[in-house]
């Protein structure tokens, strides 16, 4: 379809260059391949993190883990475990990781406009004695997904600048918010399942089963 739609795409990297132009030497040379005391400290402040995973054939997914700040434990230099909390057992990113290990990782700190980029590999453990380390709410993790660094390096701030993420002043107000049981409701589109419904699985989910 995507084809059939637009009449001038960019095909070769070539005629991407001659309208964007090539990296900085900065830029050029910003990328490390272990987690230094920088990278190091800001994970330990960043309280969620963004996964880009793909499957075999290349189909993508991106999903959130969020916790306390330092939920992501760090073993050395080039290794650090993603605890994997209860979700709504689709697994995508999980299933993605089974049949590729590549993956993309984006850190997040409020406030900060700049983030932290990681590419590495990735792999699922159930390594009960490393697991207990990232235990919250008096549970353990069942599993996690255990990263070898590839890449580091810091992303600039002009997509948050832009955006003015971190403004509160331009934010929508609650009741102007999207209504996620209702667009999950549509999605849905089973007779007997409406938002009002959706809304209180989503909250019982949230309150009782986080951990």
């Amino acid at each position: 379809m995507i084809d059939t739609v637009f009449n001038s795409v960019i095909v070769s990297e070539e005629e991407l260059r001659s309208l964007l132009g090539t990296p900085s030497r900065t830029v050029a040379n910003k990328v490390i391949h272990k987690l230094d005391h920088h990278c190091r400290d800001f994970i330990s402040k960043s309280p969620i993190v963004f996964l880009s995973t793909a499957d075999s054939s290349g189909s993508c997914d991106t999903s959130p883990r969020g916790d306390a700040p330092g939920f992501v434990h760090i073993l050395d230099e080039k290794t650090f475990i993603i605890p994997e909390r209860p979700g709504n057992k689709r697994l995508d990113s999980l299933l993605n990781i089974l049949s590729n290990p590549y993956i993309g990782l984006l850190f997040v700190i409020p406030g900060l406009e700049e983030t932290l980029r990681i590419n590495g590999r990735a792999k699922i453990i159930r390594d009960t004695e490393i697991l207990e380390k990232m235990a919250a709410q008096g549970k353990n993790p069942i599993l996690g997904i255990a990263v070898e660094v590839e890449e580091c390096y810091i992303h600039c701030a002009k997509a948050f600048k832009r955006s003015k993420l971190w403004d509160h002043s331009g934010w929508l107000a609650k009741k102007d918010l999207p209504k996620p049981s209702k667009i999950i409701a549509d999605h849905v589109n089973l007779p007997d399942i409406d938002s009002d419904k959706i809304e209180a699985a989503l909250q019982e989910s949230y309150e009782k089963r986080l951990y």
